[in-house]
């Protein structure tokens, strides 16, 4: 399953009318075909307040609704989008999916007692979401959670995602939806 920008249009729109609102100015008319998305290598981050590893099961408790999605350098773009339609990133069946070529991934937890931070390096396979508890199929790389009990963060490999320029109104810009 891929993304697409929804408000592409709209968003470029309202920019470009507050803009000219602000500066006096009549908007600017678009003229030709709407310009496409760009898709670009993105990284995902999953928060939770918590994560444990049992056997090759990690799960995530508390698990955020929307994860941040960042592309790096030279397109410096950021936003949000909702866990449950990342997920079906497994499941697409698309050359590039996460089923076929399932992403690595660092999970960070914080152990409270020590104020420290346990880390492992992950391939994460087979999510599943019931609520706010997300648990994954992993093959472990490297590391052990040990005892760690705090908050736990997930970086997750690149993927290709689209994404639109950034605006004034940055949490609101990366609107995604589902296309096939």
């Amino acid at each position: 399953m891929r993304f697409v920008i929804l408000a592409l249009a709209a968003v470029a729109g309202l920019s470009t009318g507050v803009a000219a609102q602000t500066s006096g100015q009549s908007p600017a008319k678009t003229i030709g075909k709407p310009q496409q998305p760009q898709v670009v290598p993105s990284m995902i981050v999953l928060n939770a307040s918590g994560a444990k590893l049992a056997g090759s099961t990690l799960t995530l408790e508390g698990v955020s609704p929307n994860a941040i999605v960042f592309a790096d350098r030279p397109v410096r773009a950021a936003g949000h989008a909702l866990t449950a339609d990342l997920l079906a990133e497994w499941g697409d069946g698309a050359p590039d999916s996460f089923a076929k070529d399932p992403p690595n991934a660092t999970v960070s937890v914080l152990n409270k007692a020590t104020a420290s931070v346990a880390d492992i390096v992950v391939v994460l396979k087979a999510p599943r979401l019931e609520g706010n508890k997300l648990s994954f199929d992993v093959a472990v790389i490297e590391g052990d959670l040990g005892q760690a009990d705090g908050p736990a963060t997930i970086f997750i490999d690149i993927i290709n995602l689209p994404v639109i320029r950034r605006t004034g109104q940055r949490s609101a810009w990366y609107a995604v939806a589902k296309q096939r």
